[in-house]
């Protein structure tokens, strides 16, 4: 709720505070005054658009400050939480524009942009007047208007959630069915792929090991010849004998030798024993060197198809077995894609079901709903003096989304028999503002804590039809707060709160201001409503009637 105002340097305003209550305030006053220029200083604070000359000539700077009252659960919280600010029971907001046009925001002396600021005039602020396009007379609207007055806040929310359970299920199975179409693509090289690694069957760490291998029997065929001949040298035919001969010459002469050849022999048992291990050794690289010639084919084959196989799928060698493994999950996804694809067509098609069964409960709600709003608003006309006017909620069939699959707009038809259309296309000024004002009156019946602004919606009314206006927005201003600009005296009598604006003319320079007024005055400024310039005791005889009805 709008709890107070402070204007300074914007347009003919030099310096205003204003602090506002619950209930229905009026502001009157002569045409120019500088009504409309409040209600652009509240904008202006409220990041609306308007008009750019907002700073009054001569300032450096014009600046608006606006302070509300928030309740633990008003939607303003959720706003200030996304953008990062801070809250409190008391939201302020305060705009800055200097001459040159520049703009900078706070709110809750936290920096803020104007997109915030439009974001919370939405949940603090309601503008209804002739020119309104943000509420009423905008069309994209009325499905909105239309579920909240029905309290179909339930029902829409499953319908939205469905909705995402059908595009959920739409984006699973669309991907599901490009990954197949992929597969199906290279198919035919999977199959020949794995069939030709199921063939080779390359295990991890082979290259390597066949790579030894195969260099180890290349080096052989060098090797063999001389380690052969070391063979035979070492051999019976060669050193060994000639040890053997040697030990066995010396070992008969050696009791004749006294001891002499005790030492030789010993020395000539060990080269023996070294010969033997020499020869055993050599013997087995003998063993290890010799090899089928077909086996060293054998080794380089299967190293060249690895290696050829992995070149050709561009992975390393101890790769190639988790690249087959790999190509087999993709064959074996493929051959149970079909299952897969059927599950989640499956999947899609219940989604859809459900869908399509809370669009219709939402549809039919809103059907029901419209035809009670029609037969409310059709209520309020009549004191209204528009009794032959017809209100009608139509509904007709939309493209399927989130909110359901219905188009909602407000329609009239000033006459039986006239046709219908939008309520801005078809109203005249006048007529226009009582059809907002009766709709709105039926919106906000199970509203509270609402501050909505009316500019001038009783223009081209008056006599009775200016009471009923007046009642009406006393009745809205009830359980809320309303702030009328207003021409009419009937309307200006029935408020809780009385405000003039007037202009003032100081050393040449005009300003504006806007005056509270305490009983006495409002009765003279209600006979000046009513009689014009000159105030005559039967204007002000009225102006009490008034006041006291």
């Amino acid at each position: 709720m709008l709890r107070g105002l402070d204007i300074s340097d914007m347009l003919i305003i030099d310096r205003l505070e204003l602090q506002f209550q619950p209930g229905l305030h009026v502001l009157t006053g002569e045409t120019g005054a500088g009504k409309s220029i409040l209600l652009d200083s509240l904008g202006f604070v409220l990041g609306w658009r308007g008009r750019a000359d907002l700073v009054r000539q001569g300032a450096a700077q014009g600046e608006v400050t606006a302070w509300f009252d928030l309740t633990d659960d008003h939607p303003a919280r959720a706003v200030l939480d996304a953008a990062g600010l801070p809250a409190d029971d008391e939201l302020i907001l305060r705009r800055v524009n200097t001459a040159d046009g520049r703009k900078t925001a706070w709110v809750n002396d936290r920096r803020c942009s104007g997109e915030v600021l439009r974001a919370l005039s939405d949940t603090l602020i309601e503008l209804h007047g002739q020119h309104d396009d943000r509420g009423l007379l905008n069309p994209r609207g009325h499905r909105a208007i239309l579920d909240d007055f029905a309290g179909l806040d339930a029902a829409r929310d499953k319908t939205r959630k469905t909705w995402r359970a059908v595009g959920q299920a739409k984006k699973a199975l669309a991907a599901a069915e490009a990954a197949m179409a992929a597969i199906r693509e290279e198919e035919e090289f999977l199959r020949h792929a794995v069939a030709e690694l199921d063939a080779l069957d390359p295990q991890p760490g082979e290259d390597a090991e066949l790579d030894t291998k195969r260099r180890l029997m290349q080096g052989a065929e060098r090797i063999r010849e001389d380690v052969q001949r070391a063979h035979q040298v070492l051999g019976h035919d060669g050193a060994e004998g000639a040890v053997s001969d040697a030990i066995r010459w010396l070992d008969g002469v050696a009791d004749s030798a006294e001891g002499q050849l005790d030492a030789p022999l010993a020395a000539l048992s060990r080269a023996m024993v070294e010969l033997d291990e020499a020869t055993d050794g050599i013997v087995s690289a003998l063993e290890t060197l010799t090899f089928n010639p077909s086996e060293l084919e054998d080794t380089e084959e299967r190293l060249f198809a690895i290696r050829g196989l992995a070149r050709k799928h561009d992975v390393a060698p101890d790769e190639l077995a988790a690249f087959a493994e790999d190509l087999r999950s993709k064959l074996s996804a493929l051959d149970a894609g079909d299952a897969d694809l059927g599950r989640l067509r499956s999947e899609l098609k219940a989604a859809q079901s459900a869908y399509d069964t809370a669009a219709d409960k939402l549809s039919a709600a809103r059907r029901k709903s419209a035809k009670t709003l029609d037969k409310a608003v059709m209520a309020e006309l009549a004191p209204l003096k528009m009794e032959r006017a017809v209100f009608e909620t139509q509904i007709t069939d939309d493209d399927p989304g989130p909110d359901g699959r219905d188009a909602v707009a407000f329609t009239v038809a000033t006459n039986p028999g006239a046709p219908a259309g939008q309520l801005n296309k078809i109203a005249s000024g006048g007529e226009l503002s009582r059809f907002l004002l009766a709709l709105k009156v039926c919106l906000t019946r199970e509203q509270t804590g609402l501050t909505m602004i009316f500019d001038e919606i009783d223009r081209g009314v008056g006599g009775a039809t200016a009471d009923a206006v007046g009642r009406r927005l006393s009745q809205i201003a009830a359980s809320g707060q309303v702030l009328v600009v207003t021409h009419s005296p009937q309307v200006a009598a029935l408020g809780a709160h009385h405000w003039r604006v007037e202009k003032k003319v100081t050393k040449g320079m005009t300003t504006s201001q806007v005056v509270p007024l305490a009983d006495p005055d409002r009765v003279d400024e209600i006979a000046r409503m009513l009689a014009g310039d000159t105030i005559t005791d039967e204007a002000r005889g009225a102006a009490r009637a008034l006041l006291s009805g």
